[in-house]
């Protein structure tokens, strides 16, 4: 049984919340000093040692602070919503952008003089030591240069930690790091000094008990700083709240939690923490709910908590963890627009004996998000054929307030998927979502989800540029595509050419994960995966249980559409010839050349000269560029081009409910899903597919020229699974069903379903019935996920021109929710651009 009944916002909130957005997010330089100070300190130690002692000296030394009005503590920085920086990962972007960071379109910080100076002094002596250099001596020259050409970046992990994991949260609850201390010295005690693997295990061992100990000590002196302010505080009400928070920083998370309120405590050090060992995002709390509820049963029953108070920790935690940030390279930052770090939180769905589990702190998470209106955690729920009707009226309440959360899964996919993975059904019961999408067996899996972010358009360019761009060959020389002459001659040549780059992108994820294993394994990460400490070995180096990379494909709608309008109108209908479909791609349907355009082509024309030695002046470049910006199609040609466009508008597209265009959507995708399973990773796993863009749909597809779908030069592509943005014109029921036609089970790395709905369409309790229903309608038909924005075109449009209005509008961007007045004026114009549903 839950309660449903609304528990009343504390004031405290609301000034917590105030206070946290109060000035603009900054840079700080602590972490990289002292990781540098300890590095130059252990020369010649095992890397695994060097990473437990640089920890240690970063918990010991880091300042820290207890905020005004606070209930849970812990922060990474001394200014809210700041950040630190990670150079053993990457540095030159940061050493770049040091000057325009502030001032950049998409998550500005600001940073100090000073610390731009302590940066670059730190720099220096990072040079040739980081994951990212040594990542790009192990890739093959082919890979690089489809980077460079951007079929594919794996940016993410390559520029950063890893992160993507939910650890054994339950376990520090339960035992606190005391116990985890002892499990690692048990192990240690087995091993023997002539084991073939004794140097490496007794050394990992030995880094576990260092960064467990390192957290314990860091919490004291979060106890000693509370009992220094208590003695300080002179209103009693603070005063006593300080003398709480020194006693549950003494027990925990040292020991396990003896009490809701220390559990929370707890628990919040483990996500700050992990977060401070490396810069990976997207550490997901997973099933809160679950490994919460018997600390706050145990307290409700005994009288020792209210409901009210409960609510307040847990609004309290809500608040920290959108607290926490990164930095990121400007591109990487249009691509993660919105200071987003997704920690994805899950509520609902079974335990291990497939019994509904919904509890009170199901339905209070809910009421924390209503609470605190902030894009984290990113709250997602579970749903099945068990689960609770209120249960799930309550969360669409959530989604009525136009948040973008929560997000819906569909324990009828996610299970089956998982064990399809190797899962036993026991695990799979239990799974949890990471960052966006993507389902993970918690505590035992190394996911590696959003390993590369891959353009499924730009191998359809190389299918007609017989493997050019540019002028390079990056892909495959597979013929001339007027000569091709029929349409599965021209299908297959698209399924060669992506078979050909997603080996690419294996070898560059490859290349980036051993690199991650030889520089920066992560000790205390590992204390809580299963079965690092039995294995003796960390995360990065095999010792999950499961291990998985996970890169994700999108543009499926853009590449259904467009080998469906191929198929229609050269080869079936013979409207026009694939030497005409050409032409208008190179001219735009009739638009010409934009600006991405014309500088790329005098920059390559310009290249060439210098190759073949021609001298190049000021004077040469101007004449170039303007004979670019005068090439123009006849008159004739620019309205066949056009005519073309036409024509295209008026094949049938994805996302209405055509069993003919849908099944073929099917089949696209499976040019991306199947080719994936295939292929192996250090760590002795598999690739998986999944289909989601987080944001980067906007930033790649300004990358990317015409496509046969009418999709015009340098656009947004498709985001996810969702149709594109306009062509779902038959409504939300069937733009579901077109995209429950794709098969989920495959993708088990994820896919992401958009929908956007004018708030009427939620309006009473009718709105909310109606709702309910499509998501049980959609799930019913094996649909994976949904997500969804309750907002009007009108709001986001004046949001746009009046941003200090909407200081607090939170949408829905892609598998993560985001203040919107911090958004890209491109992504925003991509969410406005989504079809507005109603029923």
């Amino acid at each position: 049984m839950f309660h449903t009944t609304d528990i009343p916002k504390s004031s405290r909130i609301t000034r917590l919340v105030d206070n946290l957005y109060a000035k603009m997010p900054e840079i700080e330089s602590a972490r990289a000093k002292l990781i540098t100070e300890s590095y130059q300190a252990t020369e010649g130690m095992p890397i695994i040692t060097r990473r437990a002692e640089a920890f240690a000296h970063i918990l010991r030394h880091i300042p820290i602070i207890i905020r005004d009005e606070e209930l849970i503590v812990g922060s990474s920085t001394l200014a809210p919503r700041g950040c630190q920086t990670f150079p053993e990962y990457s540095f030159q972007w940061l050493e770049d952008e040091l000057d325009t960071v502030e001032t950049r379109n998409a998550d500005p910080f600001y940073i100090a003089e000073e610390t731009k100076k302590e940066l670059r002094e730190v720099h220096k002596y990072w040079r040739g030591k980081t994951t990212s250099e040594l990542a790009t001596s192990y890739m093959a020259p082919e890979a690089i240069r489809a980077i460079d050409h951007n079929i594919f970046t794996p940016g993410n992990y390559f520029y950063n930690g890893v992160g993507h994991v939910t650890v054994k949260y339950e376990e520090v609850l339960a035992i606190g790091y005391e116990g985890i201390i002892a499990k690692a010295r048990a192990e240690l005690d087995k091993c023997q000094v002539g084991d073939g693997d004794y140097a490496r295990k007794s050394h990992f061992l030995n880094a576990v008990i260092l960064s467990c100990q390192a957290v314990i000590e860091y919490a004291q002196r979060y106890a000693m700083l509370a009992d220094e302010m208590a003695s300080q505080c002179s209103d009693p009400v603070r005063k006593q709240e300080l003398y709480v928070i020194a006693e549950n920083c003494r027990r925990v998370p040292a020991k396990g939690a003896s009490s809701f309120y220390e559990a929370c405590q707890s628990f919040w050090f483990v996500q700050q923490l992990l977060q401070v060992e490396s810069s990976g995002h997207s550490i997901s709390p997973g099933r809160f709910d679950q490994y919460m509820y018997p600390y706050y049963k145990k307290d409700m029953e005994n009288g020792n908590l209210s409901r009210e108070f409960a609510q307040e920790l847990l609004d309290c935690i809500w608040v920290k963890l959108n607290d926490l940030n990164k930095v990121r390279d400007a591109a990487s930052a249009e691509g993660f627009a919105g200071y987003s770090l997704f920690q994805n939180l899950i509520v609902g769905g079974q335990n291990k004996d497939g019994e509904d589990v919904t509890n009170d702190l199901s339905i209070m998470c809910i009421q924390a998000s209503m609470h605190v209106h902030l894009p984290m955690p990113s709250l997602s729920v579970r749903v099945w054929n068990g689960s609770p009707h209120e249960f799930l009226i309550k969360a669409a309440e959530l989604t009525r307030t136009g948040i973008g959360l929560p997000a819906y899964y569909n324990d009828e996919v996610i299970i089956p998927a998982l064990q399809n993975r190797g899962a036993t059904l026991e695990e799979a019961r239990g799974y949890n979502i990471i960052g966006c999408v993507e389902p993970q067996v918690p505590g035992k899996t190394d996911g590696w989800h959003d390993a590369a972010f891959f353009n499924m358009c730009r191998p359809l360019e190389l299918v007609f540029a017989n493997g050019e761009d540019r002028g390079e060959m990056v892909g495959l020389p597979t013929g001339d595509v007027t000569k091709m002459t029929t349409f599965h001659e021209f299908y297959d040549a698209y399924k060669k050419q992506m078979e050909y780059c997603i080996s690419l992108m294996v070898n560059a994820d490859n290349a980036i994960d051993v690199a991650h294993a030889e520089r920066c394994p992560l000790p205390f990460l590992s204390s809580m995966v299963d079965d690092c400490i039995g294995r003796g070995i960390s995360v990065q180096e095999g010792g999950a249980v499961y291990n998985f990379t996970g890169p994700q494909g999108f543009g499926v709608a853009n590449m259904a559409d467009s080998l469906y309008a191929i198929r229609k109108l050269v080869y079936e209908e013979k409207k026009v010839s694939m030497e005409e479909y050409k032409e208008a791609l190179i001219w735009n349907f009739g638009k010409g050349f934009d600006q991405q355009t014309i500088t790329e082509m005098t920059t390559d024309l310009l290249k060439k000269m210098q190759a073949e030695g021609k001298p190049v002046d000021e004077k040469t470049v101007s004449s170039i560029l303007n004979a670019v910006m005068n090439m123009k199609p006849t008159p004739e040609k620019k309205a066949r081009y056009e005519e073309i466009h036409n024509l295209i508008d008026e094949v049938p597209k994805f996302g209405n409910d055509i069993p003919d265009v849908d099944y073929f959507a099917r089949d696209v995708a499976y040019t991306y899903s199947r080719p994936m399973e295939k292929y192996k990773n250090p760590r002795g796993g598999q690739f998986q597919a999944g289909l989601y863009p987080v944001s980067a749909n906007v930033p790649l597809g300004g990358q990317t020229g015409a496509t046969p779908d009418g999709r015009y030069a340098h656009t947004p592509v498709a985001d996810g699974v969702s149709p594109s943005a306009g062509n779902d014109v038959n409504g939300p029921t069937a733009a579901a069903t077109s995209v429950s036609r794709l098969d989920h089970f495959i993708c088990s790395n994820g896919t992401l379903f958009n929908q956007k709905f004018h708030p009427s369409a939620l309006s009473g309790r009718e709105g909310l019935e109606k709702f309910v229903a499509l998501i049980r309608s959609y799930f019913d038909q094996k649909g994976m996920h949904m997500q969804f924005n309750v907002v009007s075109r009108e709001t986001l449009l004046d949001a746009q021109e009046h941003p200090e209005n909407y200081k607090h509008l939170v949408v829905r961007v892609a598998g993560y929710s985001a203040l919107f007045t911090t958004l890209s004026r491109s992504l925003q114009d991509d969410i406005i651009r989504r079809t507005e549903q109603g029923f």
